[in-house]
Order: C-alpha cells, then sequence, then structure tokens
C-alpha cells in the first residue's frame, strides 16, 4: 500500500472510517513504514467475545504490530466513551507515537473536542429505559428530552436517544447542557494528523458483501454459537453487526443465507450512518478514498 499524503512521523494519526474502508490496513501501514503504536477506536473491538464478527487485528497482526485497546473488556463489564478515553490518556504518555484507528464517530469527537463529565447512570434508570424503549419505542423518550439535546444527537440511533433521556432523567440535565461544560481535548485536531476515509456507496456495499462471507469462512457462526450462552441484545458487546442474525440462525428463527443477506444489509445501514457522521463532524479532517488505498 502506498501512504496517500506525506505523514508526519512525530505526530499522532487519527483515522476514521466506515466499516470495510480499510481502516486497519492503513494503519498498519503506517506503523510498519514509520513506526508507533495502533489504537483502537472502535467501541465493539473493545469487547473479548466479538474477534471475527467485530473485524479486530488478527492474531497474526496483533504479533506482528503493536496493537492496543482491541479485546480487553469482558462481555458485561461497563464500558463507555469515558472509559476509553482514560485509556487513550495513558497511552498518550508513552513515548511510542500513537495511530487512533476506528470508525466510532463518539470516541473521536470526545478525544479531539473534549468530554462532559457526566456522571454514571443509576442501574434503575437504566432498566427504565430499557423497558420503555423495549415497550414503546424512540417516541417517549425523544418527547422527553430538551428541544437543544434533541437537535443535536442522531434522534434515529436508539442508543443516542436512550443516552440522552438517561443523562436527562438521571441529573436533571439536558445532556446538551452537560455537553456546554465540556474541557479542554485530550488531543486537538491541531496537534495530529486527522485522516477520514470516504467510499463510494456502491464500491463500498460490495465489499461489505464480500467480507461478511470471508467472517462466515473464518468462523463466525461459531463465534456466535460460543456467544449464545452470553446472549443479551441489551448489552452493548451484542451490538456487533451480524450478530443478532446468527443468533437467530443458531436458534432456528431464519436460514444460514437469510441471516447473511439480513446482517449484509444492516451492515450496509451501518457504514451509511457513519459516513454521514463523518460528513457533517469531520469536514476539517483530511480525506483519503477508499478506492485508492485498494488500488
Amino acid at each position: 500500500m502506498h501512504l496517500p499524503i506525506d505523514i508526519a512521523p512525530d505526530r499522532p494519526v487519527l483515522i476514521a472510517g466506515p466499516t470495510a474502508s480499510g481502516k486497519s490496513a492503513l494503519a498498519m501501514e503506517i506503523a510498519r513504514t514509520q513506526g508507533g503504536v495502533i489504537v483502537n477506536a472502535d467501541a465493539l473491538q473493545v469487547y473479548e467475545n466479538w474477534r471475527i464478527l467485530s473485524a479486530r487485528p488478527s492474531l497474526e497482526d496483533e504479533a506482528d504490530l503493536p496493537h492496543r485497546l482491541y479485546g480487553h473488556v469482558g462481555a458485561r463489564t461497563p464500558y463507555s466513551t469515558g472509559h476509553w478515553l482514560r485509556e487513550v490518556a495513558a497511552i498518550l504518555k508513552a513515548p511510542a507515537r500513537p495511530i487512533i484507528v476506528g470508525g466510532t464517530g463518539l470516541y473521536f469527537s470526545a478525544l479531539t473536542e473534549g468530554l462532559a463529565e457526566i456522571p454514571a447512570t443509576p442501574a434503575a434508570i437504566r432498566a427504565e429505559a430499557d423497558h420503555l424503549l423495549a415497550s414503546q419505542g424512540l417516541a417517549p423518550l425523544l418527547a422527553a428530552l430538551d428541544p437543544t439535546t434533541r437537535d443535536r444527537i442522531d434522534t434515529r440511533n436508539p442508543m443516542r436517544v436512550q443516552r440522552a433521556w438517561e443523562v436527562q432523567r438521571a441529573t436533571g440535565r439536558g445532556l446538551s447542557a452537560w455537553q456546554d461544560d465540556t474541557p479542554p481535548p485530550l488531543l486537538p485536531l491541531g496537534t495530529c494528523t486527522p485522516l477520514v476515509i470516504t467510499a463510494d456507496k456502491d464500491w463500498l456495499g460490495a465489499r461489505i458483501a464480500r467480507r461478511f462471507d470471508a467472517m462466515l469462512g473464518a468462523g463466525a457462526l461459531d463465534e456466535a454459537r460460543a456467544n449464545l450462552p452470553l446472549w443479551d441484545p441489551a448489552l452493548p458487546s451484542m451490538k456487533a453487526i451480524g450478530a443478532p442474525e446468527l443468533i437467530a440462525h443458531l436458534r432456528g428463527q431464519m436460514t444460514l443465507d437469510q441471516a447473511r443477506e439480513a446482517a449484509t444489509i444492516a451492515t450496509r445501514q451501518y457504514a451509511k450512518r457513519q459516513r454521514t457522521w463523518f460528513r457533517a463532524r469531520m469536514q476539517a479532517w483530511h480525506p483519503i478514498g477508499a478506492e485508492t488505498l485498494a488500488a
């Protein structure tokens, strides 16, 4: 792979992009040619129970180059953006240049824009939110939010809506008010090289389909089978794209072909949400075409 731009070897690198766009390959090429430690910025790849389905680096890749924050969190262990940011803060104190790569936009915005210190949500309020979402959908949660918060969040994303509702219910303040009190960022954009991978929808859709077939060939179904005893769709660790479909197949609720098709569609929808986020929030980042990287 030829690096598409000149990258200063003494500055941290940030690599954001939609799923299946080639982020990890770019991060490894930079680490291999310039040095550095690859740091995960994907909310699913932190969990230990989904290596294949979350597209975590392989054991061989991890042995070849230094990787951090991959697969280090238990499936039932609470983990938030705040947890991630504190772990990254410790990594930034080390001498090795970080190459931070992933598809979770919230992680990158917290890193480069700052993160509000919001108190943890009590378990009772989380359970109340879970019940409302399961029984009535997003409508009651959205209706309870203050207008400023409602305008800021992705109102089609159940996790974001539920999080905003929980904050308001637990603290008496809207999420937007907490965000307005955000401390300075840990890694301002001006101190690093921020790259965002762009991809044509059709090109990415075909790549997503091929990659899911490759995941099945690599043992994704066995991975899902190993997660059956732990399965709880409410757990953040169970949000791996394709996991609900493979679990449904293992339970006899759909054929493998149906599961493959449904998972591919879900992955494309997820990639669309990622691309929308990146276009809206990462205009100051340097764009790199995924097709160029794959050439």
